[in-house]
């Protein structure tokens, strides 16, 4: 009788993936410190490794980096969320090629199941196949654990970043490896536990995550909590977070938001905003093949820059489900009516849809309408299909567009939309 199969997971993590999309399509960042600025070009949220050699944090404001800039020959580029989830979606993309169970974790991180695959190939070659793909197919650099817990593989692939003589590939199948790996790193960066926890078991002397795998799993479950001890018992290789490779469940609310370019401070030019988001909120419910019960519209001014602050939000309960743009604009543009209050300098603004229903879900109903009919899904696919392929903001409603687009967010340094624009693509002449 042959014994249940092993699992066996990977991660698969970008190395600063909001910078090598950049580098991507520009070659003449590499090797050079690259930086991707917060919206409105706040502050830094990606750093290349160039970048991080200088001393730059996470969060630091773009302000403080100019010197960087003149001394160091510093790129600073404005975030391009299109390009950069577009390349995450060409990377998971890549990653199904090799694997039929893969979890996308977060925008630049996948889970992958590789139960099976050590009788065809080593873990360690299949690991380094997976990233030479990946940087052929899509150019972006990638390092890959693999260990038989999600927690284990999260480990194997912080070692395969931090130690460049494995070549971007950890294998921590073999128990021994694993025990030398917790060794050398300390609680606090195991998946899982973070500085405050971190802090709590230094006081009880767990330091590092080699003492954090030894201590007794129902020791540490009534001292700290179930999770805590689920990280332990992963740490022995005893995975317990094997939903991760199961379909992700739907969403349950979209929001869209964003902190304006420069103070709003005429209802034109809030309602184009409000109106912008309602169209963007929609555009992914319809992604998510749901309709949407219930709206809401905020806004506010900064608490820090206006003598009074003013937030406000109200919801209404939609007429029927629907994910026609056109329904929620003028309902979102009703609440941004009802909210608005002059004299204020408003910085941001924003919709929330939820109540999500499937579609044709609803009772029929002789006397009112219960739902988008067949012209109305068909006229939103034609508008989505045209955007696809053209850009995201070739369609748009009337209200959207006012010759005051000061609200926008500001993106001096913004890169062209190389793979979602056609007037963007990259020409190569020889």
């Amino acid at each position: 009788m042959h014994s249940e199969m092993k699992q066996i997971f990977a991660l698969c993590d970008v190395n600063a993936m909001y910078a090598a999309c950049e580098t991507v399509f520009d070659p003449s960042l590499v090797g050079r410190p690259v930086v991707v600025a917060s919206n409105n070009d706040g502050c830094a949220v990606a750093r290349n490794t160039e970048a991080k050699a200088l001393g730059i944090k996470m969060g630091q404001p773009i302000f403080e980096l100019k010197g960087h800039v003149e001394k160091n020959g510093l790129v600073v580029c404005s975030s391009n969320y299109a390009l950069y989830g577009d390349m995450s979606f060409r990377f998971i993309q890549t990653l199904t090629t090799f694997s039929p169970g893969v979890m996308p974790y977060s925008i630049d991180e996948a889970f992958l199941d590789l139960t099976g695959i050590e009788s065809v190939v080593s873990y360690e070659d299949f690991g380094h196949q997976l990233k030479n793909v990946v940087k052929q197919w899509t150019g972006l650099p990638i390092c890959v654990g693999v260990a038989p817990s999600p927690t284990l593989a999260k480990l194997a692939n912080h070692g395969a970043k931090k130690y460049p003589a494995t070549g971007g590939v950890v294998d921590l199948t073999d128990r021994d490896r694993q025990r030398r790996l917790l060794k050398l790193v300390s609680a606090s960066e195991i998946w899982g536990i973070g500085s405050k926890l971190s802090k709590r078991l230094a006081d009880l002397g767990i330091e590092t995550g080699l003492q954090l795998a030894d201590t007794d799993p129902k020791w540490i479950r009534k001292h700290f909590s179930v999770v805590v001890e689920r990280t332990v018992r992963e740490l022995n290789g005893v995975p317990c977070h094997t939903d991760l490779l199961e379909v992700a469940p739907a969403k349950k609310q979209i929001l869209c938001s964003k902190s304006f370019g420069t103070p709003v401070t005429d209802l034109d030019s809030m309602l184009a905003a409000v109106s912008h988001h309602a169209a963007r909120a929609t555009e992914k419910l319809r992604k998510e093949n749901r309709e949407c019960g219930y709206l809401a519209t905020f806004m506010s001014t900064s608490r820090y820059r206006s003598s009074e602050h003013y937030a406000n939000q109200r919801g209404i309960a939609l007429p029927y489900p629907t994910a026609d743009t056109r329904e929620i604009c003028k309902q979102a543009v009703t609440l941004a009516r009802a909210l608005w209050r002059d004299g204020f300098k408003y910085n941001k603004a924003g919709i929330v849809l939820s109540d999500f229903r499937v579609p044709g879900a609803c009772q029929s109903d002789f006397f009112s309408r219960i739902e988008d009919d067949k012209r109305d899904q068909e006229l939103m696919r034609t508008l989505d299909k045209i955007n696809s392929i053209s850009g995201k903001n070739t369609v748009r409603f009337g209200r959207q567009i006012h010759k005051n687009a000061d609200w926008q967010m500001r993106r001096e340094n913004l890169s062209p939309a190389y793979t979602t624009r056609w007037s963007d693509i990259p020409v190569v002449r020889t």
